[in-house]
């Protein structure tokens, strides 16, 4: 039996630089499969997708952002519940997504109520009217 004080303990510098490291290589990890192709020179579109990827990307899916949502490219079946709408496919009207934005979703879904709010929503929602069901390709994929 090993004793407490028999054990090799780690300088505290050490401990912080593999939490860093591991925190970094998550970072990383998370971000793999893509980038965000919407053209940067429409500043206000892009940061949309920008914010939505941060903020909508774990259960939508629209690529311009590169977002896949929470079910994996290709599953038929329904998935997790928390899976929302492929904007890839569906076409959305800004004022649509603010309605949602702003009351978690249409008919009782599980998204949060106002999930951005102010010039953020509006930035989603110019991006999604803009972007979804594959509109506008010369904007939202102009960077592949």
């Amino acid at each position: 039996m090993i004793s407490l004080s028999s054990r090799r303990r780690f300088p505290a510098s050490r401990c912080k630089v593999a939490a860093l490291v591991a925190i970094g290589a998550a970072v990383v990890a998370s971000g793999c499969g893509g980038k965000i192709t919407v053209t940067k020179t429409d500043t206000s579109v892009r940061r949309g997708a920008e914010i939505f990827y941060e903020r909508c990307s774990g259960c939508h899916s629209i690529s311009a952002a590169n977002a896949y949502g929470s079910k994996p490219a290709g599953q038929l079946e329904p998935g997790e519940r928390t899976n929302g709408p492929d904007f890839n496919v569906r076409r959305v009207r800004r004022d649509d997504v603010l309605f949602a934005i702003r009351n978690g979703g249409f008919s009782g879904q599980i998204m949060p109520a106002n999930i951005v709010v102010g010039r953020d929503a509006e930035l989603v929602a110019d991006f999604l009217a803009t972007c979804s069901g594959r509109r506008n390709r010369s904007i939202c994929e102009a960077e592949k």
